[in-house]
This record gives structure tokens, C-alpha cells and sequence, in this order.
């Protein structure tokens, strides 16, 4: 697999005239910790069960959340300490993102691995945290807690909207130019 060139283009400023955004300008590797933990929209996409088609390697989305997680909030109920408790839970990396395949197509982290920019509702954009869950976009409220669903039963959970980008839903249409007042047409 060919790997992605870790540079970027040069940004042109922000369309109010400011600084470009730190995610348009710096790669993964070039990001403070503070830069980087304020990637994670808050989603918690990523902490749902996932199986895998050991035959394919196709990935298959769960509803069934890490015990960690908290529904409503979207967090991980301990952040600090998530992977020694969930032995599981993979940490992010800038060098592990872009081979990530079980990573939601909607996933910071990943937008700017692929060189792409962060979606309307990302907290970044938006200003406000909640929007990523006021655009539907997080789990709250849709998960069940790995607790209470035993392992063999995961498959019975497989759903498919974590693994959706809401903006292949999007059509475009191509506007033409809007008429000017007191002309009409064909005279």
C-alpha cells in the first residue's frame, strides 16, 4: 500500500482574513497534544464494537458501546486510563491513523491524515461542542454498554450508520445565475 505524503499544500488564509486554522496548516505529526486531543469532535464513533470478516477484513459497526463510555455525554468515562482498563481501546497516533480502517469516515483525526477539512459540525468549525450532536453525527443516545451484551451476540447489533459520511448524501446542483429584476425572460 502506497503511504500519503505527510506535507501539505500551502493553505491560502481563512476567508475572514485570519490566520489559516492549525488543521489546514499542520500535519498530524506537526500538532501540539493540546492541538491534537481538540481533533476529536466527540462523536464516539470509534468507541463502538466493531467485528471484522476475517476472510475480507470488511468491518462491520456494532451499536454496542465500550464499557467506558458514557451515552450521553459522548466521553470516555476514564480518558486517562482507557487503555490499561480496555486492553482493547487503540490509542490514536499520527502514524496510526491513516492505516486505521475501522475508523469512521467522519473521523477528524482521519479528514486530516487524507489532507481533507473538518465537517460544519466539528466544535473547531462550529464553536460549540454540541453541534455534533444536534447534525446527528455522534452516538448519543443510539448505544448499548458492552456490559450488557455478551460478546456472542454482537453480531445481532451490527449497524450500519457509524460507518456513513453524511456528506455522500449531499447532492449537489449546479445554480445558474439568478435573473436580474425587471428583466424577464425572452424579451
Amino acid at each position: 500500500m502506497a503511504r500519503r505524503s505527510t506535507k501539505r499544500a500551502p493553505v491560502p488564509p481563512s476567508a475572514n482574513g485570519g490566520e489559516t486554522p492549525f488543521w489546514r496548516r499542520l500535519t498530524l505529526d506537526e500538532m501540539s497534544a493540546d492541538e491534537w486531543e481538540s481533533l476529536c469532535d466527540g462523536c464516539a464513533r470509534c468507541c463502538l464494537n466493531k467485528l471484522e470478516d476475517w476472510d475480507t477484513g470488511e468491518i462491520f459497526w456494532t451499536e454496542i458501546a465500550c464499557r467506558l463510555l458514557d451515552d450521553g455525554s459522548c466521553r470516555c468515562t476514564d480518558y486517562p486510563h482507557r487503555t490499561t482498563r480496555v486492553p482493547d481501546c487503540q490509542l490514536l497516533t499520527p502514524q496510526n491513523v491513516p492505516t486505521l480502517a475501522w475508523l469512521p469516515p467522519t473521523c477528524a483525526y482521519k479528514l486530516v491524515a487524507e489532507g481533507r477539512d473538518l465537517y460544519w459540525w466539528h466544535p473547531l468549525v462550529s464553536g460549540d461542542p454540541d453541534t455534533v450532536h444536534y447534525a446527528g453525527i455522534s452516538v448519543r443516545g443510539r448505544t448499548l454498554s458492552e456490559d450488557d451484551v455478551p460478546a456472542e451476540q454482537f453480531e445481532a447489533h451490527v449497524v450500519d450508520w457509524p460507518g456513513e459520511d453524511p456528506a455522500d448524501r449531499i447532492e449537489v446542483v449546479e445554480r445558474r445565475p439568478a435573473a436580474k429584476p425587471g428583466k424577464a425572460k425572452g424579451r
